[in-house]
């Protein structure tokens, strides 16, 4: 269990405390919510909205999700710090994953074959404008879906979990 402790302990160090967010300039408009201790409990329907929010928010826009999830989470009551981790799905190190995948989703959806783009025969300006809608509604699929999904899980795992301590506690009567 010490691997979990470490892990939790590193995960609370690299998240914005309330009073650092309600400092921030782009979250000024909601500060005063944001220090709503609803938006910071763990209940079951505020975590999984926030999940939601920042699974919702990590694929919709490339920078700045954390704060854009936070303000989010002050007007659907979700917990921010839960928006936070979910908004880290999309980092640096895998965005670049998330774009690739999301153009074959684009055009799935489009209803359009898959294209062959020639770079250096269109130029770099023509193949991106190929490559852009696609990808744009492939993270739009990812935010939504994913959104809806995380959710979903959060909502089962909660009531797994329940589940599992009333029988817990049955059991040792």
């Amino acid at each position: 269990m010490p691997v979990f402790h470490t892990l939790r302990a590193s995960i609370q160090k690299a998240l914005p405390t309330r009073e650092s967010l309600a400092q921030h300039g782009w979250l000024r408009p909601v500060a005063h919510q944001l220090l709503h201790p609803q938006l910071w409990r763990l209940q079951h329907e505020s975590v999984a909205r926030g999940v939601a929010i920042g699974t919702f928010w990590a694929f919709v826009i490339p920078l700045g999700q954390t704060f854009v999830a936070a303000a989010h989470c002050t007007w659907w009551r979700g917990n921010i710090p839960a928006a936070a981790v979910m908004t880290m799905l999309t980092n640096p190190l895998t965005f670049g994953f998330w774009l690739w995948l999301a153009y074959p989703v684009g055009n799935l959806f489009l209803g359009a074959p898959m294209p062959v783009v020639n770079w250096p025969d269109t130029g770099w300006a023509s193949g991106l404008q190929e490559v852009g809608g696609p990808v744009l509604l492939g993270m739009g699929v990812f935010g939504v879906g994913g959104a809806a999904l995380a959710y979903g899980l959060v909502k089962l795992g909660w009531r797994v979990r329940v589940a599992f301590r009333r029988h817990r506690s049955n059991a040792g009567r």
